[in-house]
């Protein structure tokens, strides 16, 4: 059973690449870039922090990113120890280097889904909402799409990240209980 999950894992991929053009390629290859380290989620949510309407959200979606950080970077992917797709998946050519030997979960699709599941339950709109949650899905998709992580991975990835957005939720509402009580 699990040979055909991982089989299919692999097969997707090279299903995916065989969909590439250089348009795509070129704005997959940047936009999956622009998650590296996180930097995109954690400069727009620093600029949150400036206006007094957004700072909640910046605050806690760089919280839900450093919880992120530490399930997925520090404990999961070295207690899985996956290795890249394109090492273990004959014919899949990466369009980017990842300096990272561990794929499980995925870091980039943790830190979008973490930070943008956190602005979107402050957004006000629904289309801040949705667009929030776009930007967290295209990001999973082009680590696919580059192909430096399986289907699994970015579908972990998700889920570590939403998490996380609901563990910081859930220590906002704590604090803002005990500042109550002060």
């Amino acid at each position: 059973m699990l040979e055909t999950f991982l089989h299919l894992d692999g097969a997707f991929l090279l299903w995916l690449q065989d969909l590439r053009t250089p348009i795509l390629n070129a704005f997959f290859s940047f936009y999956t870039q622009l998650g590296d380290a996180g930097l995109i989620w954690i400069v727009l949510s620093a600029a949150l922090l400036l206006h007094p309407k957004t700072r909640k959200a910046g605050f806690w979606a760089l919280i839900s990113m450093l919880f992120g950080l530490l399930f997925t970077n520090v404990l999961l992917k070295h207690l899985v120890s996956r290795t890249r797709p394109w090492l273990v998946v004959e014919g899949l050519l990466p369009l980017v280097a990842e300096g990272d030997p561990n794929s499980f979960p995925s870091g980039h699709t943790c830190a979008a889904f973490a930070c943008c599941v956190t602005w979107a339950r402050f957004a006000a709109r629904r289309w801040a909402w949705v667009l929030c949650l776009a930007a967290a899905a295209l990001m999973g998709f082009s680590r696919l799409y580059v192909g430096v992580h399986f289907p699994s991975d970015v579908i972990a990835g998700c889920a570590v990240g939403c998490l996380c957005a609901l563990l910081a939720w859930a220590v906002q509402r704590k604090t803002r209980g005990l500042e109550g009580k002060a």
